[in-house]
């Protein structure tokens, strides 16, 4: 089974109007994501990766491909790496306007995302099956190193879930586009190293870690 496990948010997405995406698959990478992506694709040619897997999402899936290219594997779609089932609530919606629509549910995410009861998915369930998602494909796979391409918040749900720390911890350090976080499994697993692109994310106005 692989030893090192990679764990990455796709790159910066095309989105003027600040919509959230949640699963709507029209939104790919900017020129921004594109670049991000690449980058990550270089930082990791040079590893033994085996295997790489990825939310259906297009953004996901764009970024997969990048980091795929130089090992000549194919990406592996893993419904289970989907987005967090609280952004589909509030999907088509533009930021700026959720307050208006769901008044109070934006603060809650910010302030307790661990008690958000009107979610149709909780932080525990977002982790569960993220964790089951990747040991299931670690499993799959003899040797070398996995990467799992996922969206900010199942990627950081699913790094405190195998590392055994806290959910209260959060909003601590949430990965950035196309950020590259690396765990050796364990018990718990253990966090060895990240790794985040030059090329940084053009201004957007919601909140930081904005589900996406």
């Amino acid at each position: 089974m692989v030893n090192q496990v990679h764990l990455i948010r796709h790159g910066e997405v095309e989105n003027p109007d600040h919509i959230v995406y949640a699963d709507l698959q029209e939104f790919g990478l900017s020129r921004n994501g594109e670049a991000q992506a690449g980058e990550a694709a270089s930082f990791l040619a040079d590893r033994p990766i085996t295997a790489v897997c990825s939310s259906p999402l297009t953004r996901a899936i764009q970024t997969a491909l990048a980091i795929a290219a130089p090992h000549g594997i194919e990406v592996e779609i893993v419904d289970d790496l989907i987005e967090f089932g609280l952004s589909v609530r509030w999907r088509g919606r533009r930021w700026e306007e959720l307050d208006d629509h769901f008044p109070g549910e934006v603060a809650a995410y910010l302030e307790h995302p661990w008690d958000m009861p009107f979610s149709p998915e909780s932080l525990e369930e977002m982790a569960d099956r993220m964790e089951a998602a990747i040991v299931n494909r670690r499993l799959a796979h003899p040797d070398g190193e996995l990467v799992v391409v996922s969206h900010q918040d199942p990627v950081q749900a699913a790094r405190l879930s195998l590392t055994g720390r806290s959910f209260f911890s959060f909003w601590s350090d949430k990965p950035s586009h196309a950020e590259v976080i690396t765990l050796e499994p364990g018990h718990p697993w253990r966090e060895t190293a990240t790794w985040a692109p030059a090329t940084e994310s053009g201004p957007f106005p919601p909140p930081p870690g904005s589900a996406s």
